[in-house]
């Protein structure tokens, strides 16, 4: 592994830190999906302890974003179709209530934090930004969504599965560009105003027709197994 993968650790010895450079290197490509994460390297690129790194490990497990089996190590998980059905249909059922919730709670600064997200992604989008931007305003868009709910619990749980989601998205942008660009601002702004203004049952359906539109694609578009070619 290159040394030039991670970026060094700003604050020696902090587990947190080292979740954190780890993580945006799994999302920037660095380590694939299925990639094994060694310790002793990462804490080589780091600069930090191997107890750091292993607290660090852990942090992400409690993610989902990677997976510690005997005989195999850690790994960073799989996108399989069990995994993606799995996911997206929580967030599915998440997202439909943090939106209902965000329509009833938000206040004025919370609607226009969505607004300003949406108006981000268009400016993206025209000075032809690559997929990983734009994935990256689409999960601080849904995040501001459910910081607008004002639900702690409800915010836990959208944590708990927000990194597999981030690096489904990422797959999927990767397989399928042009038809996320064509959709992301779109999508997004129907749901802005959904949330300001709209009737709670076409919300409920939007939020939930948004997460699936993704999972399809995702599904549609990811490569067979060798063995199933």
């Amino acid at each position: 592994m290159e040394s030039s993968v991670l970026r060094k650790a700003d604050r020696r010895g902090l587990a947190a830190e080292a979740a954190d450079r780890i993580r945006d290197a799994i999302f920037a490509g660095a380590f694939a999906p299925g990639s094994p994460l060694r310790e002793v390297d990462l804490a080589a690129d780091l600069g930090v302890s191997r107890g750091s790194v292993r607290e660090g490990l852990g942090l992400l497990e409690r993610e989902g974003l990677i997976r510690t089996a005997w005989h195999r190590g850690t790994r960073v998980i799989d996108i399989a179709p069990v995994d993606i059905e799995e996911v997206y249909s929580l967030r599915a059922a998440l997202d439909r209530l943090a939106s209902l919730t965000a329509h009833r709670n938000a206040g004025d600064q919370q609607l226009a934090d969505l607004d300003r997200l949406v108006t981000d992604m268009e400016a993206a989008l025209d000075r032809g930004a690559g997929g990983a931007e734009l994935v990256a305003l689409d999960m601080a868009f849904h995040s501001a969504v459910y910081t607008a709910a004002g639900n702690t619990r409800l915010t836990t749980a959208w944590h708990a599965i927000r990194s597999q989601v981030h690096l489904f998205q990422l797959r999927r942008v990767e397989l399928a560009l042009d038809h996320y660009r064509k959709r992301v601002v779109a999508e997004h702004r129907q749901l802005a105003e959904l949330i300001r203004d709209g009737e709670p049952a076409t919300l409920a359906q939007a939020a939930e027709s948004h997460v699936h539109s993704a999972r399809r694609g995702l599904l549609a578009d990811l490569p067979l197994p060798e063995g199933e070619l």
